[in-house]
């Protein structure tokens, strides 16, 4: 699963990252400062703390997790070009698209 994501509000991305972070009760002292600077150094660090992929998975019927892990990076959005053509899958066209 890949997952694309537009953040127009950096400042408010960060902001509920922080505001979770702060209100996390069982994270040491010394964990929090080093989350809360990577939180306002890096986007990407924001939404790791926010997202949860086992959140995105927990009540879909007949699905079980096996394993789970991920990462997030900034990326330029062309929606132009062929690298963000959504009907695209693996790099192979879909069918529908082929026989066109």
């Amino acid at each position: 699963m890949d997952l694309v994501l537009e953040v127009p509000d950096v400042d408010a991305l960060t902001g509920a990252a922080l505001a979770h972070i702060k209100a996390d009760e069982f994270m040491p002292d010394e964990e929090r400062g080093h989350a809360e600077a990577a939180v306002r150094e890096d986007e990407s660090e924001a939404l790791a703390y926010l997202v949860d992929p086992t959140d995105l998975v927990a009540e879909i019927p007949g699905v079980e997790l096996a394993q789970a892990s991920w990462s997030s990076e900034p990326v330029e959005y062309d929606p132009e070009s062929m690298e963000w053509d959504l009907d695209e899958e693996d790099g192979e066209l879909d069918e529908e698209t082929d026989n066109a």
